[in-house]
């Protein structure tokens, strides 16, 4: 199997550069998913907005950070956008580091990789994305549970969009709960086991994850063997059964 017959799924962060091109301000129906999904992200951006970008609990943070982001939910449509790949800047992302790759190397890849998100359902890692903040697992009224609502709907486009591709599922449950991946072709969960029995998780296992998926990209064996050579000091990357 190529390493060109995939996708990855990855999860957002939570901590997104700031600003953004003013020349690609956001429009929910933009993107690769905007077609099927733009209605229901410009719902969530107006309820957003009535709620005046939403308080701590809903966003999951205070002080400084809640008043950018309470900013940046009350301004997203014809807001400035960075690609997805620029926008999301968390441990994950640090350690893919798509920065460090050519432009033909790098213009490859941001198009097989997908993103779930609580504001966009689904992006790929090309798309115009805007400053903002909201979990998939955060509870925003009416909609409830994000990645609830979100479900039916971004299996769909995302199905649609695969054409009997195989994914590989590198998502924490929070995101793969918006996902129903019995519906989906092929998917593969690769997941991180501490090889000191630790529990995974945190910011070794966040960098550990990008690695991985920089790794399965760049090996150039099949999956099955990518995931078998990844090479870490704290984890081992197992097909999930």
């Amino acid at each position: 199997m190529s390493a060109q017959d995939f996708f990855i799924l990855l999860p957002p962060s939570e901590g997104k550069a700031e600003g953004g091109s003013a020349r690609t301000k956001w429009n929910p129906a933009s993107g690769t998913f905007g077609p099927q999904l733009g209605s229901f992200r410009a719902d969530v951006a107006a309820r957003l907005g009535a709620v005046k970008g939403g308080d701590a609990t809903l966003l999951g943070v205070k002080g400084a950070h809640l008043e950018r982001a309470q900013l940046a939910n009350r301004t997203l449509v014809g807001g400035p956008t960075l690609p997805g790949w620029q926008r999301y800047t968390g441990v994950v992302w640090d350690h893919l580091d798509l920065a460090s790759l050519t432009s033909a190397q790098r213009n490859s890849l941001i198009k097989r990789i997908f993103i779930p998100s609580g504001l966009m359902g689904i992006v790929r890692a090309d798309d115009p994305v805007p400053d903002y903040r909201l979990k998939m697992g955060a509870r925003l009224r009416p909609f409830g549970l994000m990645s609830t609502w979100w479900r039916d709907d971004v299996t769909d486009a995302f199905a649609k969009h695969l054409k009997k591709r195989i994914v590989v599922d590198l998502l924490p449950q929070e995101h793969r709960a918006a996902l129903t991946t019995e519906a989906l072709p092929t998917v593969m969960r690769v997941d991180l086991v501490s090889k000191v029995g630790k529990v995974v998780g945190g910011h070794n296992a966040k960098a550990a994850k990008g690695l991985l998926a920089r790794h399965l990209f760049n090996s150039g064996q099949s999956i099955e063997r990518s995931v078998a050579s990844f090479d870490h000091p704290e984890y081992v990357a197992m097909i999930a059964k």
